[in-house]
C-alpha cells in the first residue's frame, strides 16, 4: 500500500510524526503517493480525511486551498445556508490565519462553522468539505496557533505549490464514462431536461443508448444503497434524450464546436467507441472521417442489440447528434491494410475502433461451422436486426446454411440453445422467442447470480418471464448431426467445489449426469474476437494475451506511434459504456497528440485514475441525515403476452412518467465530493 507521514483517511489513524521515514507505517489504501511517474505528491485531502506524504507540508495552506475548491467548483446547490455560505466563511477564516492575520476567535469560529456544515448541509459536498479540515485543526492545532500567536504567514503561503483538485461522486467514479450523474439527475428534478442532457453529453454523447442498454455499474456505487436501494440512474439518463427527440428540438450540445485546427483523424468503425471518439474530436475542431464496413451506422448496437431493447429511431438520434458536430462518415467501406497505410500518410492520427464481430466457439466435440443449425451469435443477431430495423432480407446462402424457409429469421416450431451468460446471449434468446421458437434454452457454466451480475436483474427476469429456460452449471460437450444437420446436443453437468486455497470455487463435472437433448439450433455467445486483417502485418502491433490490441489503458495509443485503439478491439468484448469511456479519454489524448506530437494526460485525467484506484464508494459507510425507506420508482414494461407475440419488437421498457422521474430524482443525495493533491 502507501507509506504515509500522517493519515486519517477513511477512519485510519496513522501518525509517523517524528519517526524516520523508513519506519513509517503504511496506509491501508491506494493513496496517490506518486502523482505521476516522475512527480511525488506531498498530500492528499478529500471528503473522508487527509493523508500527508511529506513532513515538509504546509497544513494551514493545505486546508485553505481545499476550502477554496468549494468556491471554484461551485457545486453547492444553494438550497441551504450552511452549504451556500459556510464554505465561503471557511475559506475566509483559513486564509486570514494562513496570511498571519488570524485570531483565536477565528479558530473557534472555524470549528463552529465546520460542525454546523456537517450537521445541517443538505448535500454531501457541504457535509464533507469540513471533514479533513477538522482533522487538520485537531492534529496540527499547534501549527495553526503558531500563525495566530506570532501573526506570521504559514510556511509555504507564498511558495509555488501545485494544488490539483477534482470533483467526483461515487456513482460518477464507478461509471466508465465518468458521467456527471448528480448533475443530470438534478436537471430532471428541476424539469430542466436540456440541462440534464447536456450534463450527460459532457462525457457521453450516446444518451439514448446508455439510457436504455447500460449495465449501470454506477448503481452498484450509489450511496443510497447503504440506506435503502440505489437510484434508478440509467432510466433517469434517457429522459433528457427523449425530451430532445420527442419535442423535435435541435441538439443540446454541452459545448460549441470550435473552428478547424487544421488536423485530420481517421476512425475505423462507427460503433459506440468510434462515434464517441469522433464527437469529441470534431467538437475541438479536428476534421474526422469515420470508415464503416456495414451499410448502416452504429456498429453492434445497431445490428446486434434488438429493437425491443434499443429502438433504432432513438439510436439514430444519437448518431445524428454526432453528425451534427461535423463528422464525415464513409459507409460500405471495409478498411484494408492498404487503407491503413494510406491513413498513416494522410491523417495526423488513426483510431481503430473496429469492435469484436467474430463469435468464438464453445469448444465441444464435433463443433463445425458447416453444420446446418450452428449459427454464431453475431451473425444471427445481424440478420434478425437488419430485417427488423431496415427490412434488409437474409441472403440465400444464409437461408440455405440455417435451413430458413423465409428471407428473414423465422424460428417457428424450432428448439434453440444458446451458450453464454452475457448481454449478447440474452439478446439471442429473447430474439429467438420473438422469432417464434417453440423452445429456447440458455446453457451457462455459472449460476443465476453471476448471470444477473453480467447483465442486469431486469434483463434476466424479463427473459424468464418470456419463457426462456436457463440450465446453470452446464456446458455443451458434443454436437450430434445427421448428414451435416444439427440434431442433438450432449450437455455435461457440473457442481461447484470450494477451492481449498480460498480462491474461486471450481466447476467439477458430475460423472454420469450428462443428458442429450433434441435441438435445431446451437448459437454460441460465449465471447467475441476481433478481426485484425486490416492491420498491416509489418506494423507488428502489440497484442494482449486475449489477442486484443495492447495499449497502456490510459492514453490508448498502440505500440505504433499515432495509431490508437479503443473499445472492444482494445479490451475485448465489453459494455457500451466502457467503450464510450475509453473513446472519450482517447479523444482528449489524440487532440493533444495531433497538435504537439506528444502523449500526455491532463490533471483531471490523472486525478480520475487516482480516484478509481482509491475507490470513492465505501460500501461499509453508515449513511445518516437522510430519510430511509423511500421506495425506488419502477417504470412500466410491455405486457408479457404482447412481448411473446411472434415478431413483436416493441420497446419493452416505457420509461418513467414525469411524476415518477421527479420522485426518483428527489431520492438522489447529491453525493458530490472534492479531492485534492498537493504536489
Amino acid at each position: 500500500m502507501s507509506k504515509v507521514y500522517f493519515s486519517t483517511w477513511r477512519g485510519e489513524s496513522i501518525n509517523n510524526i517524528g519517526k524516520p521515514q523508513e519506519e513509517w507505517e503504511e496506509s491501508a489504501y491506494k493513496l496517490p503517493v506518486m502523482y505521476n511517474t516522475d512527480t511525488n505528491s506531498k498530500a492528499f485531502i478529500g471528503w473522508d480525511g487527509v493523508s500527508l506524504f511529506d513532513a515538509d507540508i504546509d497544513v494551514v495552506r493545505l486546508a485553505t486551498e481545499y476550502a477554496a475548491q468549494y468556491q471554484v467548483y461551485s457545486e453547492a446547490c444553494g438550497r441551504c445556508a450552511p452549504g451556500r455560505w459556510g464554505g465561503r466563511i471557511l475559506y475566509d477564516m483559513l486564509d486570514k490565519i494562513a496570511r498571519g492575520e488570524g485570531s483565536l476567535a477565528d479558530l473557534d469560529h472555524l470549528k463552529e462553522i465546520c460542525s454546523s456544515m456537517q450537521l445541517t448541509s443538505k448535500c454531501e459536498i457541504g457535509k464533507t468539505v469540513p471533514n479533513p479540515i477538522l482533522d487538520l485543526l485537531k492534529h496540527f492545532e499547534d501549527t495553526f496557533l503558531e500563525c495566530i500567536n506570532e501573526q506570521k504567514k504559514s510556511k509555504h503561503y507564498d511558495a509555488k505549490v501545485d494544488y490539483i483538485a477534482k470533483i467526483t461522486a461515487p456513482c460518477t467514479d464507478m461509471c466508465p464514462a465518468h458521467v456527471d450523474i448528480p448533475g443530470y439527475i438534478e436537471g430532471v428534478r428541476d424539469l430542466r431536461f436540456d440541462d440534464s442532457l447536456m450534463a450527460t453529453r459532457q462525457t457521453m454523447p450516446l444518451a439514448h443508448v446508455c439510457g436504455r442498454v447500460c449495465p449501470h455499474p454506477c448503481e452498484d456505487a450509489c450511496r443510497r444503497t447503504n440506506l435503502d436501494s440505489p437510484i434508478a440512474i440509467m432510466e433517469l439518463k434517457r429522459l433528457g434524450a427523449d425530451y430532445e427527440t420527442d419535442h423535435g428540438f435541435g441538439f443540446f450540445h454541452p459545448m460549441k464546436k470550435k473552428p478547424s485546427i487544421g488536423k485530420k483523424v481517421a476512425i475505423v468503425g462507427a460503433g459506440p467507441a468510434g462515434l464517441t471518439n469522433a464527437y469529441y474530436l470534431a467538437a475541438e475542431g479536428v476534421e474526422v472521417d469515420v470508415y464503416e464496413e456495414l451499410p448502416v451506422l452504429g456498429g453492434e448496437v445497431t445490428v446486434g442489440v434488438p429493437q425491443y431493447r434499443m429502438p433504432w429511431e432513438k439510436y439514430i438520434k444519437d448518431i445524428e447528434c454526432v453528425k451534427d458536430m461535423g463528422v464525415n462518415f464513409i459507409m460500405n467501406h471495409k478498411v484494408t491494410a492498404d487503407d491503413m497505410r494510406r491513413f498513416e500518410e494522410e491523417y495526423d492520427a488513426t483510431m481503430i475502433a473496429s469492435g469484436t464481430r467474430l463469435s468464438k466457439k464453445v469448444y465441444c466435440e464435433n463443433e463445425r461451422a458447416d453444420i446446418k443449425g450452428y449459427w454464431g451469435a453475431i451473425d444471427f443477431l445481424d440478420w434478425v436486426n437488419l430485417y427488423e430495423k431496415f427490412d434488409i432480407k437474409t441472403p440465400k446462402h444464409i437461408q440455405e446454411q440455417q435451413l430458413l424457409t423465409t428471407d428473414y429469421v423465422d424460428l417457428t416450431g424450432k428448439t434453440v440453445v444458446c451458450v453464454g451468460g452475457g448481454f449478447t446471449s440474452m439478446d439471442v434468446v429473447r430474439c429467438s422467442v420473438r422469432a417464434g421458437a417453440k423452445k429456447v434454452i440458455m446453457i451457462y457454466r455459472r449460476d443465476e447470480k453471476t448471470i444477473i451480475r453480467n447483465t442486469t436483474y431486469e434483463e434476466y427476469h424479463e427473459a424468464v418471464e418470456e419463457g426462456v429456460e436457463f440450465i446453470f452449471h452446464s456446458a455443451v460437450a458434443e454436437m450430434i448431426d445427421e448428414d451435416n444437420v444439427l440434431k442433438q446436443l450432449v450437455i455435461d453437468k457440473f457442481e461447484l467445489v470450494p477451492d481449498p486455497n480460498g480462491g474461486r470455487d471450481q466447476l467439477v463435472k458430475i460423472e454420469g449426469a450428462s443428458e442429450t437433448i433434441d435441438v435445431d439450433y446451437l448459437i454460441p455467445a460465449v465471447s467475441q474476437a476481433a478481426d485484425f486483417s486490416h492491420i498491416p502485418q509489418e506494423w507488428e502491433l502489440a497484442k494482449t494475451s486475449w489477442n486484443s490490441l495492447q495499449t497502456n489503458g490510459k492514453d490508448y495509443m498502440t505500440s505504433r506511434k499515432g495509431i490508437f485503439a479503443a473499445g472492444d478491439c482494445e479490451y475485448g468484448p465489453m459494455t457500451i459504456v466502457n467503450a464510450v469511456g475509453q473513446a472519450k479519454r482517447a479523444a482528449s489524448v489524440m487532440l493533444r497528440y495531433v497538435q504537439t506530437g506528444e502523449i500526455t494526460l491532463t490533471d483531471d485525467e490523472i486525478m480520475e485514475d487516482h480516484l478509481s484506484k482509491l475507490k470513492v464508494y465505501n460500501k461499509s459507510e453508515k449513511v445518516t441525515g437522510w430519510l430511509p425507506g423511500v421506495p425506488r420508482e419502477k417504470s412500466d414494461i410491455l405486457d408479457l403476452d404482447i412481448r411473446k407475440q411472434k415478431f413483436n419488437n416493441t420497446e419493452v421498457n416505457f420509461g418513467f412518467t414525469q411524476e415518477q422521474a421527479i420522485h426518483e430524482a428527489n431520492r438522489c443525495m447529491r453525493c458530490y465530493y472534492i479531492a485534492m493533491v498537493a504536489k
